[in-house]
């Protein structure tokens, strides 16, 4: 109980538990807040409930016992409840005895639960509308409770008002991104651009690796795409979806040049390779792993891949240089191609760290049996030194843009 406090209105500080300050407060989830003000009014019930469609739903339910009759998740009518009669008016907040409140006494909820003394207080969003209620009750009456209990009560509905707005945005952008994706699932916004990987030994294309484009609405980078699919679960569908459309012009390409797919660690570990690279000659297809974290299974993803590896496969580390998780992908995967990230390629001709991280991945790379492709070459500076340092391969705007598949092959093979 809190007969000896004061409020003052600057937070939880004068109204918990001694060492429960308002700083800790910010810290600690709702149900322990929760908690912590029921045990200090003591208190046998407190709860967090939505109204919602003529119910009264128990969001979060902090009781003394476990006998508690009520559970998170549990719902009854909302025009039978305290909580109804208080948002309305009908019922005062702060019910000390219940038994002399005629309305609260005759209601059939006070018997079932056992309800002496009672306090309940609206949780009210930004726009004004009402989520529920936060509410307290003990078995039996409790004349000491007063205003600066039930000030105590408004101040974490404004709290947790705040957090439910937080989880309610929340919830409300999964669904829309959901919504999103599977409508990209369904829709033909997803094409494929390819763009050259040249032979800088042979001085001829080697192959084309398969870009998604996207022409829904938001306009944005594919990254963000396949991220948002991905934080959803819907990165796997996605990925497959883009993977077919590249495979689709296969058959259109020169015998002697491949095309280079990327694939996440995810896709790789739920076995879809076989399916979707099912009919596709494996010597033509070159697998680029992207991702840009350490992987906690290689040891399952170099299972999977050597399968399609024995079967003429090849695989692409991609992003070499740009971080820790690149050089645990080469040293786990054995790759047979080693892709330099543009971060490492741009003005490598005027940046001697630059050149001489690269010079150290492609010494790497000879003695491994790696292939280098260098990408993001703009400049024929840049592709000079690329090649006096030694690299196989290389892509970027200076030897080939992103085309659609006709448009490539009329621009770079003929």
């Amino acid at each position: 109980m809190m007969s000896d406090n004061t409020f003052n209105g600057t937070g939880f500080a004068s109204l918990l538990p001694a060492g429960y300050g308002w700083a800790e407060s910010t810290d600690r989830t709702l149900p322990e807040v929760m908690h912590s003000i029921r045990e200090h009014l003591g208190m046998d019930i407190a709860f967090i409930a939505e109204l919602s469609d003529g119910k009264r739903i128990f969001r979060e339910v902090d009781a003394k016992d476990d006998a508690c009759p009520i559970r998170a998740g549990n719902s009854d009518p909302q025009e039978e409840t305290y909580c109804q009669r208080i948002v309305d008016g009908r019922l005062p907040e702060l019910i000390p005895n219940v038994s002399a409140v005629p309305e609260a006494a005759s209601l059939p909820i006070t018997g079932m639960l056992g309800i002496g003394s009672y306090m309940g207080v609206p949780i009210r969003l930004a726009d004004g509308s009402v989520y529920g209620t936060f509410c307290c009750f003990s078995h039996e009456p409790d004349t000491t409770l007063n205003k600066r209990d039930l000030g105590m009560m408004r101040v974490f509905a404004d709290i947790a008002a705040r957090q439910i707005e937080r989880d309610l945005g929340a919830r409300r952008q999964q669904r829309e991104s959901e919504d999103r994706i599977r409508s990209m699932l369904k829709s033909d916004e997803l094409s494929i651009v390819y763009q050259p990987i040249v032979d800088l030994r042979q001085h001829r294309i080697a192959g084309f690796e398969a870009l998604s484009r996207f022409a829904a609405v938001p306009a944005r980078t594919p990254d963000l795409w396949f991220n948002e699919a991905s934080q959803i679960g819907l990165g796997v569908p996605l990925e497959e979806k883009a993977i077919r459309a590249a495979l689709l012009g296969f058959d259109r390409l020169p015998e002697n040049v491949y095309v280079s797919i990327n694939a996440s660690p995810e896709l790789i570990l739920e076995d879809r390779l076989h399916h979707l690279l099912s009919g596709t000659p494996l010597e033509r297809i070159v697998l680029e792993i992207t991702e840009h974290v350490s992987i906690d299974r290689y040891q399952e993803i170099g299972e999977v891949t050597r399968k399609l590896r024995e079967r003429g496969l090849r695989v692409a580390v991609d992003d070499a240089g740009a971080g820790y998780a690149s050089f645990r992908h080469i040293l786990k995967l054995s790759p047979d191609l080693i892709k330099l990230d543009i971060s490492l390629t741009r003005n490598i001709d005027t940046d001697a760290p630059r050149r001489a991280l690269a010079s150290a991945l492609i010494r790497f790379a000879k003695e491994t049996g790696s292939k280098v492709i260098a990408e993001g070459v703009k400049t024929p500076a840049e592709l000079g030194v690329l090649q006096d340092l030694g690299v196989d391969m290389a892509q970027g705007f200076l030897l080939g843009k992103p085309l659609p598949l006709m448009e490539s092959l009329m621009t770079h093979l003929h």
